[in-house]
């Protein structure tokens, strides 16, 4: 079998930032993924399950919300190395350009206080495992990477 494109990438090379980890073409539309990786692959310890989830209810929340975006927000989740998320969007699109959105999105994670969306048991399935400090703590510090973020933030390194 073929390698796939996301284990292409260098991952000692890696560090924090926001990636187009790939292109689909879906009929007429392309469709982009983008690797938000919040810690440094085998060189920083991994995100918890709990922080992991909590980020996820509350960036899925934030994005399908986007008065912009929403509508081109097709999938929010965690990778299973627990180093950070892929996102996909609607669009042939370049980091650059959704760098405003996430940013803001983890701003909102970073400063979020209060009941975290959907952590009933009626709405998710695993809704006791949430960490909001820990949540916040990764959130800030992945906005602080993307407030400097330049290009080797931004492209994979070759």
């Amino acid at each position: 079998m073929e390698k796939i494109t996301s284990f292409t990438i260098d991952h000692i090379r890696l560090q924090p930032g926001l990636y187009v980890s790939r292109k689909d073409r879906v009929g007429a539309e392309t469709v982009t993924t983008f690797d938000l990786r919040l810690t440094k692959p085998n060189g920083e310890p991994v995100m918890n399950t709990a922080e992991v989830h909590t980020i996820e209810h509350l960036a899925a929340t934030y994005l399908r919300n986007h008065p912009e975006w929403k509508d081109r927000v097709l999938y929010f989740g965690p990778m299973g190395c627990r180093t950070g998320f892929y996102l996909l969007l609607a669009g042939d699109l370049c980091s650059r350009q959704i760098l405003p959105l996430v940013l803001g999105c983890f701003r909102f994670i970073r400063d979020y206080r209060g009941e975290v969306p959907g952590a009933s048991a009626r709405d998710c399935g695993n809704y006791l495992d949430m960490n909001l400090p820990m949540a916040n703590y990764w959130a800030a510090c992945y906005a602080a990477v993307l407030e400097q973020a330049d290009d080797t933030h931004l492209v994979y390194p070759e």
